[in-house]
């Protein structure tokens, strides 16, 4: 059905996207119900999300915005379009039912919703990011395996950010496993759509917008829902330190995969 040179890019975005149900198992294997795990995983996970807006997302579409409109314009728009995304983060808050039949406690209220809210933003990330590694794949198969591998290095913590709130809020493996395959499963989807549908239309300024709309929605998340539910635990100092970490790991990623 695929030619070979079709084959590797979408081979790439689905093990890249695939790599969030490591997240998963991670929390799996960890010890039940450790508070400081708990704290570590909802901090970190901020701290990629914050890192990955700002030097993936939010620089790269504001440097194709300002290429194609002009500076003023093309940061008026980035900023613009980070806002819509926000926006958009906290309409979908607004829908998550607050009591799930199998929470009895506010913190675990709180858990499902930053899970359910880190699915939905991260399903819209990893769509733009499944195309983006076909693409980039498809021209050139040595980048496709560095974008690949960077994408897929900082969907574990992101499959984290999904499976730990989910598990611990509900007792379910079965649960947090789904959610958690369901948003990693946008990666190949978008490689496919990029492959069977969307080549002759997408371009650097649609790309630039979804990166700026993903950006405003994961930084809604990051400083709305993650980084006030692990300041809840009490984990004062491992709460920074694990924000600041998760900032860090994604330009040594950069470095380390350039």
């Amino acid at each position: 059905m695929f030619s070979n040179h079709c084959l590797m890019p979408l081979i790439l975005s689905s093990l890249a996207g695939m790599s969030t149900v490591i997240g998963a198992f991670i929390v799996f294997f960890s010890k039940s119900k450790n508070k400081k795990l708990i704290c570590f995983s909802l901090a970190f996970s901020a701290g990629v999300m914050i890192s990955v807006s700002f030097t993936d997302l939010f620089s790269t579409a504001e440097e194709t915005l300002r290429k194609s409109q002009g500076n003023l314009k093309g940061i008026c728009y980035t900023i613009l379009f980070l806002v819509i995304g926000a926006f958009i983060a906290m309409l979908i808050d607004m829908f998550i039912p607050e009591e799930p039949r199998l929470i009895a406690s506010q913190r675990g209220n709180k858990l499902y919703r930053v899970g359910f809210v880190s699915m939905i933003a991260l399903m819209i990330h990893n769509f733009p990011e499944g195309v983006a590694t076909f693409v980039s794949g498809y021209e050139n198969t040595t980048l496709g395996i560095t974008i690949a591998l960077a994408i897929a290095l900082h969907n574990i913590p992101e499959g984290i950010s999904i499976a730990m709130p989910i598990y611990y809020s509900t007792g379910s493996k079965l649960k947090a496993f789904k959610y958690t395959f369901v948003s990693g499963l946008a990666e190949p989807i978008g490689a496919l759509l990029a492959l069977l549908f969307l080549r002759p239309f997408i371009n650097e300024i649609i790309l630039a917008i979804i990166f700026a709309i993903v950006s405003g929605i994961m930084l809604y998340i990051s400083f709305e829902e993650l980084i006030p539910t692990a300041r809840k635990y009490g984990y004062d100092k491992l709460y920074i330190f694990s924000i600041f970490l998760g900032i860090c790991i994604i330009p040594l990623s950069h470095v380390l995969f350039n």
